[in-house]
């Protein structure tokens, strides 16, 4: 069964646009986690715009108390993001090559190019406990190379999928994710998968074999609106669980 991971981020930027502390991100993953949620996903930026490193620690003793759930910090291995990975020694961790004037992800590693960086990085992690994800695009030959570079996981970027369901040609560009999800399995990685899925999209995007978990954050929470934050992840919980 595919696994619910909520990226809280979006909480955190409504929250710092205002100095009251509302909303709570703390009371958001206590509601996620009771709706049912298998984890909880932030990425902390350098420019600290969404979810600060007090958030981090915060949610990392919350999650403490939760050994069923799991806790991914994403994000470019910059020294602070890393500073904050060692003290937290999160479950996962999901390395994304984003810049820091980045709005949001944009594409995945060049695996053969960064491959000396991630590397050295790679190995310290694991040595922390943590499962190691890359973001990726959905390219096999770069996928094939993450296990090279000792990657637990990938995470494919779906946003080129969920751009093209949104104009009615999903089952063109849906092909791509099966060979690449084909080719991570193959070589020993699991798959996750993130960005623009939406209670629309990701139906289709499951009939995928094999896809451990998906990260989900913006149309989640802009689902909340309307629904509500618990009903929201239930929503989503239904169509992972096949009801």
């Amino acid at each position: 069964m595919t696994k619910l991971s909520v990226n809280l981020n979006r909480v955190a930027l409504l929250r710092n646009t205002r100095n009251i502390g509302i909303p709570d991100v703390m009371r958001a993953a206590e509601i996620v986690i009771s709706a049912g949620a298998d984890g909880i996903t932030v990425h902390p930026r350098p420019d600290q715009r969404h979810i600060r490193p007090s958030d981090v620690y915060a949610l990392a003793g919350l999650l403490s108390k939760h050994p069923e759930l799991e806790f991914n910090i994403e994000g470019n291995p910059f020294p602070d993001f890393m500073d904050i990975v060692r003290k937290v020694r999160p479950h996962q961790c999901t390395l994304v090559p984003d810049s820091p004037e980045q709005a949001t992800s944009d594409h995945g590693w060049n695996v053969q190019a960064d491959a000396n960086r991630l590397k050295p990085l790679i190995a310290e992690l694991k040595s922390l406990g943590c499962r190691v994800s890359l973001f990726m695009d959905p390219d096999v030959d770069q996928i094939r190379r993450a296990a090279d570079v000792g990657a637990d996981r990938v995470e494919l970027y779906t946003e080129p999928y969920a751009a093209a369901f949104a104009a009615g040609e999903g089952d063109r560009v849906l092909p791509e994710y099966f060979r690449a999800a084909a080719a991570a399995r193959n070589a020993g990685l699991g798959v996750n998968a993130g960005h623009d899925l939406n209670l629309h999209n990701l139906p289709k995007f499951v009939e995928i074999p094999g896809v451990d978990e998906v990260s989900i954050g913006h149309a989640l929470i802009a689902d909340a609106l309307e629904l509500g934050l618990a009903e929201a992840v239930r929503a989503y919980l239904a169509i992972l669980r096949g009801r």
